[in-house]
């Protein structure tokens, strides 16, 4: 399957011109731009074909951030849309909102059957209350993992892509000395360096177990194993094994790997389609992300995103957002996701019947679902079934301004990590005061 309009749904599109003024229509904004956002475009138009009852008007917000402001600013207005697509980083804040519908009720209430059983534990978690309720649906997934330069690493005599970061630092090392200028191709990101590092360390973000069971709550990552990695980057790159790569320094880590300039960075399996489509002239693979020596591997956890249904909308307008959401969780369209971008697969059935048809065995999805590895390497416990802290996104946007002024040489990593959750506090305690008397469910 390719993501073109064939022939045959542009005929079908044409046809269904007609009727669409008589069919129900609802909003859905979504935050993923450039190839995904085309991706999630087609979503709608395939769905907009597939029935004569309803159309999803979707519209790109230019990203998550984005999509969330704008949809809390249209709520004060009356406008918002009846699906957003929201970001892990704006789930607590949406839970103690209430301005939302959970879709199992959603799901019940329209009479559309969706079973959520078949879900993957490690999605699940991330977006239901304790007692296992659907607050918003898991669609476009992943989790980090690095992906390797072959021929650098064969080159540089590394036969194995490390799987701790002591390797990994060992085979920067040999990268060097074989003359590779630029080892990894660094770019800060608290969801990778920060989040998913303590999920699969099985070390706290925050107290609360990572604020699910108060919002009392206090960050903790300036005082875990994860100040020690951030001055081993440090040394990294002071030491010229790593480099630093992001859109500030003029390339992107992805660009400058694609480029066959660094032969190794860390991102989304979401990115695994789109380095395939850049066409690199090298051999590469990935591999999930590195623990340290001694320790005992986690789970990752989730990230992308989950479609919210939102709360004001009228009857029709539901009962569309549930047809356009048992739409998406049928194996045929999560796949149709699957071929055209990197995510994974949410739901057991279908990472079963993709596994059963061989799908994981063929250019260009060959190894892929190392994601899914790395996802169920454990069952979640406590530490690594999420993160529910109110403000996540400033709280990332602190961590990174602080960080990079580490990196910079204007303080220590421990004093960029000691601000870093202290400002980070300081939001927490405003949501607390916010929802005083609330928990999460």
């Amino acid at each position: 399957m390719t993501f073109k309009l064939s022939i045959t749904a542009m005929a079908l599109l044409a046809a269904a011109t007609a009727a669409n003024a008589e069919k129900a229509k609802f909003e859905y904004w979504y935050g993923l731009t450039g190839d995904l956002g085309a991706v999630v475009a087609e979503t709608c138009n395939r769905f907009n074909a597939s029935q004569a009852d309803y159309e999803a008007v979707c519209v790109g917000q230019d990203g998550y951030d984005k999509a969330v402001q704008n949809t809390i600013a249209a709520f004060r207005a009356g406008k918002h849309p009846a699906l957003l697509q929201s970001f892990d980083a704006g789930t607590a804040d949406l839970m103690l909102s209430g301005e939302f519908y959970p879709v199992t009720k959603l799901m019940a209430d329209t009479g559309v059957t969706v079973d959520w059983a078949d879900y993957f534990p490690g999605i699940a978690n991330y977006y239901s209350s304790k007692s296992g309720e659907f607050f918003s649906m898991p669609w476009n997934s992943s989790t980090p993992v690095y992906y390797f330069n072959k021929d650098h690493f064969a080159k540089a005599g590394i036969t194995e892509a490390p799987i701790t970061w002591e390797g990994l630092e060992q085979a920067l090392v040999a990268l060097k000395d074989s003359g590779q200028a630029c080892g990894l191709a660094y770019a800060p990101s608290a969801w990778i360096d920060l989040e998913q590092f303590s999920m699969v360390h099985n070390v706290p973000v925050a107290s609360n177990n990572n604020g699910y069971d108060g919002l009392d709550t206090e960050l903790l990552f300036n005082t875990t194993l994860h100040v020690k990695h951030m001055e081993n980057i440090q040394r990294w790159l002071t030491d010229g094994v790593a480099m630093m790569r992001t859109q500030a320094a003029g390339k992107t880590a992805r660009d400058s790997f694609v480029e066959g300039e660094c032969s190794v960075f860390f991102s989304s399996i979401a990115d695994h389609n789109t380095v395939h489509k850049l066409k690199p002239t090298f051999g590469w693979d990935v591999q999930i992300i590195p623990t340290y020596e001694g320790v005992e591997r986690k789970n990752s956890v989730v990230g992308g995103a989950s479609l919210w249904v939102l709360s004001g909308k009228s009857e029709a307008e539901y009962k569309g957002a549930a047809a356009y959401l048992a739409f998406l969780a049928t194996k045929e369209q999560q796949q149709f996701l699957l071929e055209n971008s990197g995510y994974i697969p949410v739901t057991k059935s279908t990472y079963d019947a993709l596994l059963a048809e061989g799908f994981y065995a063929k250019e260009p999805y060959i190894n892929r679902d190392i994601a899914m590895k790395s996802l169920t390497w454990s069952e979640p416990t406590e530490l690594t079934r999420g993160i529910r802290l109110g403000g996540m996104i400033q709280i990332r946007a602190e961590w990174l301004a602080e960080v990079e002024a580490a990196f910079a040489g204007q303080k220590t990593m421990q004093e960029a990590l000691d601000t870093a959750a202290a400002r980070g506090n300081e939001q927490l305690a405003r949501f607390a005061q916010t929802y005083a008397g609330k928990s999460f469910p």
